[in-house]
């Protein structure tokens, strides 16, 4: 394997470099000043096509790779300049011409024939997507791809010399509130005509002068004239057959642009495991909204009460059927107002089997490994609507108005056998629904006095259910007893019923005041309210269908919980910002007053107190588009009520929870610095960034098992601090027709574990290097190799595992004899510890498609999945209390045929 892939990226280098000479000068305006960011391009002579292209870099120079022995036009164009020309004529060796440009007052430069592939206007980068496609490109990741200094990262974000892209918008109108991944996976490559990456974004022009947006990315679709003011798209259609079943496929998407209002919809049924939105995407959709708490200094978590559904792996799992259904749109009735919203639909049936063998921490009793298999069906429907209203009458008056509304129905069915309890029935389900409003408010009195108002208010209800049937008794007598169950049954059938109301308001009031072109002070007026209901209960179904109220015999026999639990924050902070040459220095303080309350069993505690917290941010503007920001921040972490509830929790059948009416907050310090450099000269593109945090009094788990494998927690503060650390970078090179990555992320944590009243320090080391390279011929076929390593290395409380991940994989992308398109992508995975392999499993992937031109409207297409039939893929995970490795039965291989249809 090593073998075949040092081969093939011997020939890859080599037919880059085959017949290239370089041409390389400096671009000068009439009195010798370096022009920076000059555009150079050359048209060969005699196919007329534009053979290669560049931008000056901050001392003027340029340089191109030309084929030898060919005759080209050098055309040197600036903004403000006439445009200079040259005919030159490639030998063997390179050539240096160097370029004055001169003013042109009259705006009569010589028209350009082609459109530059890159242009640069200020903060905003233009590609223009003809120049880089290939003609395999189907949707808009494809287009991003082939982009220099844009990746698509492991999330499905789209990332922009390391940042992550905040928004996506079509002709300047946001798509679903500018979430990236429907985007990228539904907007068709061929209406794309100008990707345009705005840097320094700033949704509200007003506080762009007075607020750091330089980490604030977004991208801007410009569509081709053809699809503005008409309706485009695509629906495919598809079907086949597999050992299991028949397969289908329906997947309608349309859109529509004009100056006054869009639309778009986007449709997806299937049965093969194609995954348009997943639970994740939902989950992690902010629909736009922004938290004011974690501005100030604050973070006070809400808790989590969805179920705990088992995971797809990679888009993954036995067996997936999803149903998706989306429309957004976007109406500007005058200059003044912009009314927009969204509604997502999303259902899916999922079924997964897991294999699991597992290590937990325990200084008492080393053999407590435990080994389950699980047989799991899950249904999943979710749901989600917002509608935004933005009134702009002038440019010192701007109101925006969000609601975004969230329901959902989910139940997770687990046939389970554990190794040391036998077989077990899980049941959850959960119907929980959220509403969040957002108001804001944006007022310039004068150039030197800006005001905001931003008011946020969450309600949400979520009601958890949790149902265990354990059929070996024998196995959980000793779980029965202290939870006071009824031994005279066939069965134990124990549940948990939980509901959790909360309703929270952060609302801030900023004053801007510009002091000079250099410095502004920034005072923050802010408060936190938020509120909390707990209640939970666990009880037993009887043989006879009665539910019996349990007492447990620990705990002070309380296994039920009615809690209110209050938390306030009122603020004022100070931010002072300086400019001094390429250095920006932005120092803040906040001072809080906060107030913590939880009531339950007619007892009060009570928490108040204040607290000063620092931060700072520094910004070393090296070059237009190479920086360095260092960033420190002080923060006071509240957790929810759940840890406070004193009443036991069943939150699975091994796990039972009580929690701590005296704990107190946790204060974390993060440290973070970022490097980041994109060289328009070369396409080099370099980004570094470390991260440190450390955590005191932070809140952890204090855990006793009872029985084998099932243990009892409740929290408390720890004095022990928590760390972590982690570095990551990414080293991007193009060279002529190739473009090589490489990437590093390492990842430590160190933190305090107690188990069985003994306290053990936990570490965790992750390390993972990836290298690609990919080519970008216009004509040939392209390749893509990859190679990701990642080394595992966790020591629990005195338990020690390492594992190691190799994986190579390769892509090809070609387009032949201008109507085949066929792409294969091949993956190898080999997964072990230090004794040697435990799994290793390969995938295989091919389409080949058939489209008659690229105007045509049908195109036929035949997809085959896991060609090699892979039964089974392989992961690790580490938590608190074990270390776990999971092997995960995926979807057999499927064949099925396309008909695409473009509008």
């Amino acid at each position: 394997m090593k073998l075949k892939i040092t081969l093939l990226l011997i020939l890859v280098a080599s037919s880059v470099s085959f017949a290239q000479v370089r041409i390389q000068g400096v671009v000068k305006d009439s009195i010798g000043n370096p022009l920076e960011l000059a555009n150079v391009v050359a048209i060969n002579q005699e196919t007329k096509a534009l053979d290669s292209y560049g931008i000056t870099n901050d001392e003027g120079r340029y340089k191109l790779n030309l084929k030898k022995n060919a005759t080209y036009k050098l055309q040197v164009s600036y903004i403000g300049m006439k445009t200079g020309e040259h005919i030159i004529e490639t030998k063997e060796e390179t050539i240096t011409k160097d370029f004055n440009l001169y003013a042109d007052n009259a705006l009569d430069a010589v028209e350009l024939v082609y459109e530059m592939p890159v242009t640069v206007k200020g903060d905003t980068l233009i590609y223009n997507a003809d120049s880089f496609n290939t003609g395999t490109e189907r949707k808009l990741e494809d287009v991003l791809e082939n982009l220099p200094g844009v990746e698509i990262n492991d999330d499905g974000e789209i990332e922009v010399e390391g940042k992550v892209v905040n928004k996506v918008m079509v002709e300047g109108k946001d798509f679903f509130d500018g979430d990236s991944k429907l985007a990228i996976e539904n907007i068709p490559s061929n209406a794309v005509d100008k990707v345009q990456v705005l840097k320094n974004f700033s949704e509200i022009g007003q506080l762009k002068s007075v607020t750091n947006n330089e980490d604030n990315v977004a991208i801007n679709i410009k569509l081709k004239e053809g699809k503005k003011n008409f309706w485009f798209g695509n629906v495919t259609a598809g079907g086949g057959a597999s050992n299991d079943n028949e397969l289908y496929l329906l997947q309608p998407k349309l859109f529509y642009y004009s100056p006054e209002y869009s639309i778009n919809t986007i449709t997806d049924f299937n049965n093969i495991g194609e995954i348009a939105f997943s639970r994740r995407d939902y989950f992690n959709f902010t629909g736009g909204f922004r938290s004011p708490s974690r501005q100030s200094g604050t973070n006070i978590n809400l808790g989590s009460n969805n179920l705990g559904f088992l995971t797809v792996q990679n888009n993954r799992a036995k067996d997936i059927i999803t149903k998706f259904g989306a429309a957004n749109f976007s109406w500007s009735p005058n200059k003044a107002l912009d009314l927009s919203g969204f509604a997502i639909f999303s259902s899916s049936r999922t079924e997964l089997q897991e294999n699991r063998d597992v290590q937990y921490i325990d200084p008492d009793n080393a053999d407590r490994d435990e080994s389950t298999e699980s047989n799991t069906l899950q249904r999943s429907d979710l749901g989600m609507l917002k509608l935004s209203a933005k009134y702009k009458p002038n440019v010192n008056n701007q109101l925006d108005y969000d609601v975004l509304g969230r329901i959902s129905k989910e139940s997770q069915d687990q046939l389970f056998f554990s190794s040391r309890n036998g077989d077990i029935d899980e049941l959850e389900s959960s119907s929980p629904y959220s509403i969040s409003q957002n108001l804001n408010y944006y007022y310039t009195l004068n150039e030197t006095n800006i005001f905001s108002l931003e008011v946020q208010n969450l309600i949400q209800d979520e009601d958890p259910f949790y149902n265990a049937i354990l059929e070996d008794k024998d196995n959980y007598e000793e779980t029965a007893t202290v939870l006071g169950l009824d031994g005279a049954q066939i069965d134990y059938n124990v549940a948990q019923e939980k509901r959790v109301k909360s309703n929270q308001t952060d609302a801030k009031l900023d004053y801007w005041n510009i002091l000079n072109n250099k410095s502004d002070i920034n005072f923050t007026l802010g408060t936190i309210l938020s509120n909390q209901k707990f209640n939970s209960n666990i009880f037993q179904f009887l043989d006879n269908d009665f539910e019996f109220n349990t007492t447990p015999t620990i705990n002070d026999g309380l296994d039920a919980n009615d809690i209110k639990y209050n938390f306030s924050d009122v603020y004022l902070a100070l931010h002072y910002r300086l400019k001094s040459g390429i250095f920006t220095f932005t120092p803040g303080i906040s001072a809080h007053a906060y107030g913590v309350k939880n009531t339950q069993f007619n007892t009060e505690v009570t928490d108040n107190f204040s607290r000063f917290l620092p931060d700072f941010n520094m910004r070393i503007q090296l070059k237009k588009s190479e920086q360095i920001v260092l960033n420190y921040a002080m923060q006071t972490q509240f957790t929810d009520v759940s840890n406070f509830a004193r009443g036991l929790v069943l939150n699975n059948y091994n796990a039972l929870f009580a929690g701590n009416p005296e704990l107190e907050s946790a204060l974390t310090h993060n440290l973070n610095l970022v490097y980041s450099s994109f060289n328009m000269f070369n396409y080099t593109n370099v980004f570094a960034r470390l991260n440190y945090s450390k955590s005191v009094d932070n809140i952890r788990n204090e855990s006793e098992f009872i029985d084998d494998v099932i243990r009892v927690s409740s929290p408390l503060n720890s004095n022990f601090s928590d760390e972590s650390a982690s570095a990551s970078g990414r080293f991007q090179r193009t060279f002529g027709k190739l473009r090589a990555s490489l990437n590093g992320n390492f990842n430590y944590s160190k933190y305090n574990q107690f188990v069985g009243n003994a306290q053990s320090v936990n570490e965790s080391f992750s390390q993972t290097y990836r290298l690609q390279l990919r080519t970008s011929f216009k004509t040939a076929p392209n390749i893509e190799l990859n190679y990701r390593y990642n080394i595992q290395d966790n020591n629990q409380g005195g338990t020690n595992t390492k594992f190691f991940t190799k994986a190579p994989s390769v892509e090809v992308d070609a387009l032949i004899l201008k109507s085949f398109t066929f792409k294969s992508d091949y993956s190898y995975n080999n997964f072990s510890d230090e004794e040697g392999t435990i799994n290793s499993y390969e995938f295989l992937n091919a389409s080949l498609s058939y489209k008659k031109d690229r105007d045509a409207k049908f195109e036929y297409e035949i997809k085959a999945t896991n060609l090699f039939d892979t039964k089974s893929q392989n992961n690790v995970n580490s938590g608190n209390l074990s270390v776990s490795a999971t092997e995960y039965f995926i979807q057999p291989l499927y064949v099925s045929f396309r008909l695409r249809y473009e509008l």
